[in-house]
């Protein structure tokens, strides 16, 4: 049965690779992100400027979306690595704003709609990093770590209408992560970390946030999912 999604993001990367996979399941996909340019197109989908950093564009969030919502998948993320010290409190802010409360304004804004909707399943995204101590990853952490503390909660609370879960991938190859491997000096060392001894692929991402979002995972809520190649398990 057609869905009505929206993925905020979807432009690049796991977001991108998720609209692929849910456009060709015949999904009615809306898709809110700063550059629509990078937007899959199709006639199922339609775009929306939107910036999590932006204040005044969430109160308008929610009447671009028409009628109930499914499903709602968050794919903003930063990656800010830096030694404790060169940190300072406005990266702290910059990270929670993007990473938490951007996705917590974004879930106010459409309650009521992931409430009308047919089981609504919301997806976000966390980091190996929330959980496993890592050096220069304070500040991510920080945000994801409140993310992880916080789907609990909302999990909890808006049980049976909507479900939330989220995905907590290591490096994973997309533009976001261009930078962390731009040789292959980078690259061998990333994969040499983790135990299957490879990079995760943004479809690999994609496809667990399309089963969580589908009947199939009915029964799964206030769950985060390591997908880290078993770094997290080391």
């Amino acid at each position: 049965m057609s869905k009505n999604i929206v993925i905020i993001g979807g432009g690049s990367g796991i977001g991108k690779a998720l609209v692929e996979i849910l456009n060709t399941e015949g999904n009615v996909l809306t898709l809110c992100s700063r550059n629509t340019a990078e937007h899959p197109t199709g006639p199922n989908i339609v775009s929306h400027p939107f910036d999590v950093l932006q204040a005044q564009d969430f109160p308008q969030l929610n009447s671009l979306i028409d009628g109930p919502i499914d499903g709602l998948v968050y794919t903003p993320g930063t990656i800010n690595l830096k030694p404790f010290n060169s940190l300072k409190s406005t990266d702290y802010i910059h990270d929670l704003q993007v990473n938490f409360i951007g996705f917590v304004e974004v879930l106010k804004s459409l309650s009521k709609q992931l409430k009308t909707g047919n089981a609504a399943s919301v997806v976000g995204f966390s980091s190996v990093a929330a959980q496993k101590g890592m050096p220069f990853h304070s500040s991510i952490a920080a945000a994801k770590g409140a993310l992880e503390s916080f789907v609990k909660s909302f999990a909890v609370e808006m049980a049976p209408d909507i479900r939330i879960n989220l995905i907590a991938p290591s490096l994973t190859a997309t533009p976001m992560a261009d930078r962390l491997l731009r040789n292959e000096r980078q690259i061998e060392s990333a994969k040499e970390r983790h135990p299957l001894k490879r990079i995760g692929k943004a479809e690999e991402m994609a496809e667990m946030a399309a089963y969580l979002l589908s009947e199939k995972a009915s029964w799964i809520s206030g769950q985060v999912f390591r997908i880290d190649g078993g770094l997290s398990a080391g």
